[in-house]
């Protein structure tokens, strides 16, 4: 976003389409539970009656196979659905606490309200999950939103901005198309809250430029997840578990796993493995497979290669510009100094990398920026439980990875470096709602304690009742 010449579209007049839906949301349209369940009904109904359409637009472009565009983006919304349009009315009431003695008598409530205008920002990966799981979140919350799905996806962008005027209060909810020029004059508006999902270098821009108007973020960054494996792990198991992770979106995904920190005595077993589960599941000719995605674009695909040279390819390698296609490769003898272990890979390349000891590996895991995820393999508790308390990371899994995410009742989101702020379920809600603490006194009774003229047997009696 640093491409100052450029200009946004003449048709984005972006502090009037702010103030447009402020001036909605200060009618108090969008804060009955009413609203809100219609709101995200008519969301369901856009996905479940355009489905076909949704699943073409991924495959435009990402290739996406069907069954991982259902699993990943149609299905996670609808289940994201279900479970608001369940448990709204109890994330909606009031929290009841008790108010000291020496305040006496009153109510206290914590009294959930939402921001106001709030500003998703998408990324190109899971162009429609990712723009639309924020969404249900603000909605469910009563807010009005804008959503910002991004250029490098642009079927699934074109046919979002087609479809939610369709189907959602446009009064209160908007999309905007567009790339940098739409998206820097965005951010130039007062928002109430930013949802973003991407990149760590774009997350600085986001939070530099929504810090001039002090607006609360929420950032969905990446990272290198690591995936740790003992001496006592499954390892077919492991790796049948660890190649569908890689392999789904390509490794575009930022929960992918990144690179594995093997204990040596089972290195090689755990690439046979490897290599055993890439056969098993996309064949001797993994390009014609029709369940692996493609790279998103040719700038992506020419970083990957580069990427490829940092280590010695132990199995796969092969790829094809024309399709953007690149194997799931196995990748042996990498410098740990390389950029293929210090930048997020975002493809379907895996390291492998020998330590001595879990105790080394986690050693090596403390030693750069907190992970968004982490993924634990071992037949021993202990040493799951040692992994998971003496490292950070945004989410983990123990013997799996990825599958975390699809859970409702558990938060999302980074730590550190990968991010801040969390979602999924009332996590969801709560990103876009204001936790407003009330109190409440009758007027009957009027206790004399608190006020002047002060004296000694005030003071005794405001120390037994504190």
């Amino acid at each position: 976003m640093s491409a100052a010449a450029q200009t946004p579209s003449p048709a984005l007049d972006a502090a009037g389409l702010v103030g447009r839906l402020r001036d909605t949301f200060d009618t108090g349209r969008t804060k009955p539970i009413g609203w809100r369940k219609a709101q995200l009904r008519r969301l369901d109904d856009l996905i479940k009656e355009n489905e076909a359409a949704l699943v073409e637009a991924l495959a435009s472009d990402l290739g996406r196979p069907g069954f991982e565009a259902w699993v990943a983006e149609i299905r996670v919304l609808e289940l994201e659905i279900e479970h608001a349009l369940r448990d709204l009315a109890d994330w909606m009431a009031p929290e009841r606490t008790t108010a000291p003695m020496v305040l006496q008598p009153a109510g206290a409530w914590i009294q959930q309200e939402p921001l106001g205008v709030v500003l998703i920002i998408a990324p190109w990966n899971y162009p429609i999950q990712l723009a639309l799981a924020p969404l249900i979140g603000a909605i469910a919350a009563g807010n009005c939103a804008v959503v910002k799905p991004s250029e490098v996806s642009p079927a699934s962008s074109r046919l979002m901005a087609e479809l939610l005027p369709r189907y959602l209060d446009t009064d209160a909810v908007a999309i905007v198309e567009g790339a940098v020029p739409e998206t820097t004059a965005l951010l130039e508006q007062r928002w109430d809250h930013i949802f973003f999902t991407g990149g760590e270098r774009v997350g600085k821009i986001v939070m530099t430029a929504a810090a001039q108007h002090l607006t609360p973020v929420t950032l969905e960054l990446g990272g290198k997840s690591p995936c740790i494996v003992d001496s006592t792990a499954n390892l077919k198991v492991t790796a049948k578990r660890l190649i569908w992770g890689k392999g789904f979106n390509a490794g575009q995904t930022c929960i992918a796993p990144d690179y594995i920190l093997v204990e040596e005595s089972v290195k090689r077993p755990l690439i046979d493995a490897l290599v055993r589960a890439l056969k098993d599941f996309y064949g001797d000719d993994p390009q014609a497979s029709p369940d692996f995605s493609r790279i998103v674009s040719p700038r992506h695909f020419a970083r990957l290669m580069a990427l490829m040279q940092d280590g010695t390819v132990a199995h796969g390698g092969s790829a094809d510009a024309d399709s953007k296609f690149i194997e799931l490769t196995l990748l042996d003898d990498v410098p740990v100094d390389s950029p293929l272990m210090t930048e997020e890979i975002f493809g379907p390349l895996l390291p492998i990398v020998s330590v001595p000891s879990v105790d080394d590996a986690i050693r090596f895991v403390n030693s750069r920026p907190k992970p968004l995820a982490l993924y634990v393999f071992s037949g021993d508790r202990a040493v799951s439980k040692k992994v998971l308390e003496r490292t950070s990371s945004g989410g983990a899994c123990v013997n799996d990875c990825f599958i975390h995410f699809a859970v409702p009742g558990l938060p999302f989101g980074g730590v550190g470096t990968s991010g801040m702020g969390a979602y999924h379920g009332k996590h969801s809600f709560d990103t876009f709602s204001h936790r407003k603490g009330v109190i409440e006194k009758p007027t009957l009774v009027d206790p004399w304690l608190r006020y002047p003229p002060y004296n000694d047997t005030k003071k005794k009696w405001t120390k037994r009742l504190m």
